[in-house]
């Protein structure tokens, strides 16, 4: 499906570990928009841990860093939201998960537009929903159920 209703860009702040192509995001977005349609301004920012510490704290009142952080602008239709990536501690978390950078950038990404389309996971009801949608867009990239835990020895 088109991308032709959102107007997307990717703000590369951070160096310190390899991330995704702009063709990747590309084929992540539209993953998710073959499911739930997007559409508005929306900004991918790759961060390094301070910036990402910084804004959790702020917003979250949470003193460390985070994967990733979802802003949405529900009063105003024409900006979808964004993403913030904290790309040293996303690379820490897919050696530590053994699972693919690549595929864990995927995850993360789906997740964080699930949460600018309206999906949460505070309930656990709501959770089931939430995961069961991330684990079936992936499954359309063939990227396998993150929430399964690995068998590696």
């Amino acid at each position: 499906m088109s991308l032709d209703q959102v107007d997307w860009a990717v703000q590369r702040l951070c160096d310190s570990a390899p991330t995704p192509s702009d063709e990747d995001f590309a084929r992540w977005l539209a993953a998710v928009n073959a499911v739930v349609p997007l559409a508005g301004e929306l900004t991918l920012r790759l961060v390094d841990a301070e910036e990402s510490q910084t804004l959790n704290q702020q917003w979250r009142d949470k003193p460390r860093p985070t994967n990733v952080l979802s802003f949405g602008y529900g009063d105003m239709p024409e900006l979808l939201g964004d993403l913030v990536f904290c790309v040293p501690l996303v690379a820490e978390e897919a050696q530590a998960q053994q699972k693919p950078c690549l595929d864990h950038w995927a995850h993360l990404t789906i997740h964080g537009l699930l949460h600018l389309s309206g999906y949460d996971h505070e309930l656990s009801s709501e959770a089931e929903i939430m995961e069961a949608q991330e684990i079936a867009i992936l499954a359309t990239l063939d990227i396998s159920n993150p929430y399964e835990t690995s068998h590696a020895a």
